[in-house]
Parts: structure tokens; C-alpha cells; sequence
């Protein structure tokens, strides 16, 4: 844990940058450097921003700053635990306390720049970023838990070039609950120029553990799962699950996650690991996303999220008490580009149908119709036939009605 935040007084630029500062105990955005005798390597002054805040103190950023000015020397500085000669090599401060112990633990400020430096001296709650990396609240946020626990001078004045060791006082409440209780110590230097003002801290973490028993308890309170379906019918999708995973116990916890999928009563399975949770701190939480491919949609999925809590660096956890935690949900995967797919091929296919139909009325009706004109060409052809032997009939039988007509009407003789 420490703070690092660039600097700006009237008048002046102040650029910040972070310091390569090879000091153990400093932190850069939570995470610990390695210890070292060597003066640091800072970064040119132009390799970080100005950056300028409201009035309020800006919240904890990095392990080293360095302010430069046209007229005042750069000033780097740093703060490690310490012994009352000087620092001891820690790099953070761990300690296991009872309930109303009272003990005093050191801090070293080192000023690394040729002029004395007055540093602000201050202790808060410590606290996990979203990327889980140990911070500090920030002076205008009220501390309610190990923060508290600290007592420690209001400044300290450095000379250049020299180191100086402030010891502090830390008092373990009489009920204080069993568990951890994190915080953070840090020197600062602040401006004020009208309404903005930018303060730079270095610092380090201060993880004080009460006696008692434990309690190693992590919960999955909310799983979302989502479908995303290939637009290639031939291929599958995803399923894209996210979960917090909240630790509601009492000490600290690292967790590993895996996400499976199942369908079709179990016959269509897929899995992926989450990335490891290194440290999620009591009443903290922190936040994962899996992307489980190979899914094909197959209707209902259900998503199982198996979260196992892992002890971190060198705690001691009964292992019986780091009991997975398992929580499910159901999803649809719905087969649009397969139903698509099936949707074009049943009108292609009715398409062809109907032509195919269309074409064997069309043939049938040329037929039909050809039959028709058979027909009557044949009738006609019968009329006409048949008229032609009726005249030639009915002649003789004229002439002979006739000629018997005559005869009947003459006397015979």
C-alpha cells in the first residue's frame, strides 16, 4: 500500500512520476518491491502528468513521487518499517495481537533529496483495488476499523540526505473481533492553491490480525450467464458468465474459480478456469468474468460457478474449513443461426415445391385442354359426317313420297 500523487502550488509546475525506488517495505500500487541499499532511479519528471484534484487529498497512487521545481531541488522520498535503529528489511508490517494489547512498532522516513523536507504522517483502513491492489483511504474518508488502531505523530521533518525514525503506537481494541484488520501508514506532502490541492504519499501496509478463532468464508451472492451464438450455423458459441465472489468471513482468503456448463442432461459439457484470486480481504469482494466456449445451443444450459478459497502467502487454514462454494444458474442458448438456416432451406424447399406443383397444373391444364380440342375437333368432325348421310337419305325417300303421291292421286287403270 502506499500514495504517490503529484504536487501543484501557485505559481509552480509540479510533475510527479514514480519512483524506481529499490527500498524494502515501499509498494508500488500495493505490491511490494524488493529491498535494496542503492539509491533509487527515478523517472524523468516528464514521464507522468500533472495531475490536479479537488481540494480534498487524492487518494493513495504509488510507492515513490518526485516533485521538481525550477528553483527547488527534486524531492524523492521514502517509508519502510523500521526498528529503532532504522529499517529493518520488512517490506509491510504483519502482526497477530491479542485484544487490548498495546504496541509500538517504527517507521522510517528516508528523504532522498538535498534539502530538509517536513513530511505529514498519517494512518487509515486499508483496502483492495478492483484490481486488487492494497490501498489506503484517502484524509477526507473516515477510517472505522485498523486504522483506527494507530496512533502516530502529525509530521516528521527529514533532512536531505538522511533517514528518520518515528515511532508509532498501535492499540488493539479490548473487543476487538477475531480476524484481520487491515491499514495503511504513509508520509505525505500536500499544496494548496485555491481550490486545488494535490498531495503526494508514500507508504506501506499494515495487516494487524486479532486473536480468535477464524473464520474462512467465502459466498457467490449473483451469477449472470449469457448466450452468444456463433453466426456460423456449423459452429458454436459461448456462454460469458461473471460472478463477485464476496468474503464474509474474517480473515483474508485468495480463491480459485471454474465455470462449467451442461446440457442436454449432462451429454454436452464444457469448463473454464478463472484467473486466480490472489487476495480478497473481509467485507471486500472482487469480480470475475469466464468465457466458456464450445457451446453448441442446445436449448437450456446451466452453468455451475465452483469457487475454492486458497490460504494467502504463509497463513495457516485448517484445510477441512476451506470448503468449495458452488452456485448454478440456467441459461437459454437458442439456435438462431441454426433456426435461420432451417427457416431458408423450408422456403427454398416449399419454393420448389410450389413450382414443381405449378408447373404439373400448368402441364395438366395443357392436356386437359389438348384433350378438349380433341374432343371437339372430333365432334364437329362427327356432325359434319353425319348431316351429309341424312341428306343422302332422305332424297330417295322424297322422290319416292313423291312419285307415291303422284301415283296415289292418278286413277289406276
Amino acid at each position: 500500500m502506499t500514495t504517490a500523487l503529484p504536487t501543484v502550488r501557485p505559481g509552480r509546475r509540479v510533475a510527479a512520476a514514480f519512483a524506481a525506488l529499490g527500498v524494502a517495505g515501499l509498494t508500488v500500487l500495493g505490491s511490494p518491491l524488493p529491498a535494496s541499499a542503492t539509491a533509487p532511479t527515478v523517472l524523468p519528471a516528464a514521464a507522468l502528468p500533472s495531475i490536479a484534484t479537488p481540494a480534498a487529498s487524492s487518494a493513495p497512487a504509488g510507492a515513490g513521487a518526485v516533485a521538481t521545481d525550477t528553483a527547488d531541488p527534486t524531492v524523492t522520498w521514502a517509508v519502510q518499517p523500521a526498528n529503532e535503529d532504522g529499517p529493518d528489511g520488512r517490506r509491510f508490517m504483519e502482526l497477530e495481537l491479542d485484544p487490548g494489547a498495546v504496541v509500538t512498532e517504527h517507521l522510517a522516513v528516508r528523504n532522498f533529496g538535498e534539502d530538509p523536507v517536513t513530511f505529514a504522517l498519517s494512518a487509515a483502513d486499508g483496502y483492495l483495488t478492483e484490481r486488487g491492489r492494497f490501498n489506503m483511504l484517502s484524509d477526507d474518508e473516515e477510517s472505522v476499523d485498523g486504522g483506527t488502531w494507530i496512533d502516530v505523530q502529525e509530521s516528521v521533518t527529514v533532512p536531505g540526505g538522511e533517514t528518520t525514525v518515528v515511532p508509532f503506537t498501535i492499540t488493539v481494541p479490548a473487543d476487538a473481533t477475531p480476524g484481520d484488520h487491515p491499514a495503511g501508514i504513509a508520509a505525505s506532502i500536500q499544496s494548496e492553491g485555491g481550490t486545488v490541492g494535490l498531495q503526494s504519499r508514500v507508504g506501506f501496509r499494515v495487516m494487524m490480525r486479532a486473536t480468535g478463532e477464524v473464520q474462512p468464508v467465502l459466498t457467490v451472492p449473483e451469477v449472470k450467464a449469457s448466450y452468444t451464438p456463433s453466426w456460423n450455423p456449423f459452429a458454436p458459441g459461448e456462454v460469458r458468465v461473471s460472478y463477485d465472489v464476496v468474503n464474509d468471513g474474517n480473515i483474508r482468503l485468495g480463491a480459485d474459480s471454474t465455470v462449467e456448463t451442461s446440457a442436454l442432461f449432462g451429454l454436452a459439457s464444457q469448463d473454464a478456469a478463472g484467473e486466480p484470486m490472489t487476495e480478497i480481504l473481509p467485507g471486500g469482494s472482487m469480480s470475475r468474468t469466464v468465457e466458456v466456449d464450445q457451446v453448441w445451443p442446445l436449448g437450456p444450459v446451466t452453468t455451475t460457478v465452483t469457487v475454492t478459497p486458497v490460504p494467502v502467502a504463509e497463513d495457516e487454514i485448517d484445510a477441512a474449513q476451506l470448503e468449495p462454494v458452488t452456485t448454478t444458474v440456467t441459461t437459454w442458448a437458442i439456435p438462431l443461426p441454426q433456426l435461420l438456416l432451417l427457416a431458408i432451406l423450408l422456403v427454398l424447399f416449399l419454393g420448389i415445391r410450389d413450382e414443381r406443383r405449378r408447373r404439373r397444373k400448368r402441364l395438366e391444364d395443357m392436356l386437359a385442354k389438348a384433350r378438349d380440342e380433341g374432343r371437339r375437333a372430333a365432334a364437329e368432325r362427327d356432325r359434319a359426317d353425319g348431316g351429309s348421310v341424312t341428306t343422302t337419305d332422305a332424297s330417295p325417300g322424297e322422290t319416292a313420297g313423291r312419285t307415291g303421291g303422284a301415283v296415289k292421286g292418278e286413277p289406276t287403270t
